[in-house]
């Protein structure tokens, strides 16, 4: 299993905007074979913080999903990405 987790920065005037254009990709996702949980989610506390949780049951699945990537409209949105990628053996130890 691979989860993805961090947070996206943008502007904080247009974070509503922004949550509201990622409303396909989730849903996109959502319906993507391997997709076990995707979400993006505005922050409790810092106005320009958009979470992002998402659990893959394999590379290959998440490879296959990140192949369109963001839009045009939503790239440019981005003041900075820290979000991380790991994978997690299952349980019997092996990946």
């Amino acid at each position: 299993m691979i989860i993805v987790a961090g947070h996206l920065v943008v502007d904080a005037a247009t974070r509503a905007d922004y949550l509201r254009d990622c409303g396909q990709v989730v849903t996109l996702a959502r319906a993507a074979p391997g997709c076990l949980d995707f979400a993006l989610g505005a922050d409790l506390v810092d106005p320009d913080r958009v979470n992002v949780y998402e659990r893959w049951a394999s590379r290959a699945d998440l490879d296959a999903f990140r192949g369109s990537g963001p839009s045009q409209e939503q790239a440019v949105a981005l003041r900075a990405v820290e979000v991380d990628e790991v994978e997690v053996p299952d349980q019997s130890g092996h990946r």
